[in-house]
Parts: structure tokens; C-alpha cells; sequence
């Protein structure tokens, strides 16, 4: 039969079910961190300010815990801890979303070369970017150098450039959503590096200086409030560096389920959320400025 307003098929109006209903409430509570103390409140007192019984909420709090909101502790000092989501939390996410739709790292690579360039514009083009990363960059650059002939430090430091450029880019939404991008091929990165040490197909020290010089160029344009020319350094780097991963693993599927490749994520998100913390506030080492035209 018709439905006389709608003229569709009448459809039985279901209604959500009640431990659904309590995720909910609970979900918008955690995210608008309604609960300062890290936990939410005990059962007990959860049961009565729901009015329901305990299985409708013991099922709630599953659901929050499948989603990785909560973690349900067991015992005299448990209680349902919380994870709010982050940088981290967004980045596995996207990495299994990317393993599960099988998508090959030169598909991952093409989208941050498309999207990383346009943060080192909006670094270069925003004066108080500019001075937070000053020294935050002449750090990292100085650090790289002193890398140089040991692959897998070298590329840890040598990523590290792109994360704390990505760290700091004004546009918060873009921020987190390149930031999760990068986090991802980080670890592939990090991954590719020991195997290709392994089979003696790490670049040269000659490439490593290359790379060295195309940040270095990258850090002159940022720090002069050369955005364009910011952005056209970055992708250019980008495309080059690359191509080293890309041409021994670049139809490999991201790997985002591995043991080695969730460390690896787990780290590299984890160094994201504290690289601008370490290195704000430091002194230039002894030695050479690496942006010499400031």
C-alpha cells in the first residue's frame, strides 16, 4: 500500500535500540569532552543517570569500545577510560580504510603530492608560522646532515622536515587530514628504508645530499615568505624523492595491519604529536646556519 502523503511504499518506522540511544549520548559527551577526569562515570552511577538496566548500557559501552572511544577496565580500579579521537587515532583509520580498499602506494603517494605543497605555502605565507618554525627547522636541518651514510636514521630525520612543515599549517582541518596522509607514507617509508639497506638499494650518500639540498631550498622559501615559490619546492621534492620508493614498492598495497607497519604508524604519529613540542624553544646547534640567506 501507498502512503497517502509520500505516495512510497509505507516502511515500519523501527526505533534505534536503547544501548544505541546510550552510545550516542555517551559518544557526544566524550568528543565534547564533557568528562575532564579521563573516565567515564562507574556503571552504577551511568545505570541511574540513564534509567535503564545494566545489559542496555554493559552493550553502550561495548559499542564505544568497538569504535576505540573507551577501554573498559576490569576490577577494583576499573572503569571505561577515554581515548579521544586524534592525529593518530584518524591515521589507522585511513591506513585500513586505504589496505581494505587495496590501494597501491603510488595512488598514496600522487595525493600527497598533491595536498603537502599547499601546507609549505601556508607556512610561508603566515608571519607567526614563520617564526615558530625558524628554529624548529634549522634544527632538523642541521640534524639530517649529521645523518647522512646511516639510511634508516636518514630518512627518519629526513621525514621529519615534512612533519613538523605539515605541523604547522595553519588550516587545522587541513593540517589533520595531510598530517594522517603523510603519517601513513611515513611508515611505509620507514619500512622501505630498512629493506632497501637490507638489499644494499638504499640511495647513495650523493642522494641523500640532494635531499638535504632540496629541504634546505624548501626552509629558504618558507622562512622569506616565498609562498609560490614554497610550494613549487615542495613539489618538485616531492615528485623526486618519491620516485626511490616508488620505483622498488610503488604497486605494493599500503600496509597499515602488519606488526611492523602499525609500530611504525603508532611511532610516527606519536613523534607528529610532539615533534613542534621538541624542538620549540631550542638553540641553534654550533656550526653552520643551514638557512644562509636570513
Amino acid at each position: 500500500m501507498l502512503d497517502p502523503i509520500s505516495d512510497s511504499p509505507r516502511r515500519a518506522r523501527v526505533q534505534p535500540r536503547l544501548a544505541e540511544l546510550i552510545a550516542s549520548e555517551l559518544r557526544e559527551q566524550i568528543l565534547n569532552s564533557v568528562h575532564t577526569s579521563g573516565l567515564l562515570p562507574k556503571q552504577d552511577d551511568l545505570v541511574a543517570m540513564f534509567g535503564v538496566s545494566a545489559p542496555p548500557l554493559r552493550e553502550a559501552l561495548r559499542i564505544l569500545e568497538g569504535e576505540g572511544l573507551i577501554t573498559v577496565r576490569r576490577g577494583k580500579v576499573g572503569g571505561a577510560v577515554i581515548h579521544r579521537p586524534d592525529g593518530g587515532s584518524v591515521s589507522h583509520a585511513v591506513g585500513m580504510a586505504l589496505q581494505g580498499d587495496q590501494i597501491r602506494l603510488r595512488d598514496l603517494g600522487g595525493s600527497i603530492l598533491s595536498f603537502e605543497p599547499v601546507c609549505a605555502q601556508a607556512c610561508a605565507d603566515d608571519v607567526d608560522v614563520r617564526e615558530v618554525l625558524r628554529p624548529i627547522l634549522e634544527l632538523n636541518l642541521q640534524q639530517t646532515a649529521e645523518a647522512m651514510g646511516d639510511g634508516p636514521v636518514f630518512t627518519h630525520r629526513a621525514r621529519q622536515f615534512h612533519d613538523l612543515v605539515v605541523a604547522q599549517t595553519p588550516s587545522r582541518t587541513t593540517r589533520l587530514l595531510v598530517r594522517s596522509l603523510v603519517a601513513i607514507w611515513s611508515a611505509q617509508e620507514e619500512i622501505w628504508a630498512h629493506e632497501a639497506s637490507e638489499l644494499g638499494q638504499y640511495p647513495t650518500e650523493e642522494a641523500q645530499r640532494s635531499v638535504l639540498e632540496a629541504h634546505t631550498r624548501i626552509a629558504e622559501k618558507i622562512l622569506n615568505g616565498d609562498g609560490s615559490g614554497a610550494e613549487r619546492s615542495a613539489r618538485t621534492h616531492l615528485a623526486a624523492s618519491q620516485q626511490s620508493m616508488l620505483s622498488l614498492f610503488g604497486d605494493r598495497v599500503v600496509d597499515a595491519s602488519s606488526a611492523r607497519a602499525v609500530r611504525g604508524l603508532r611511532d610516527e604519529t606519536a613523534r607528529q604529536s610532539d615533534s613542534s613540542r621538541l624542538y620549540a624553544g631550542v638553540d641553534l646547534p654550533s656550526g653552520r646556519a643551514w638557512v644562509s640567506s636570513l
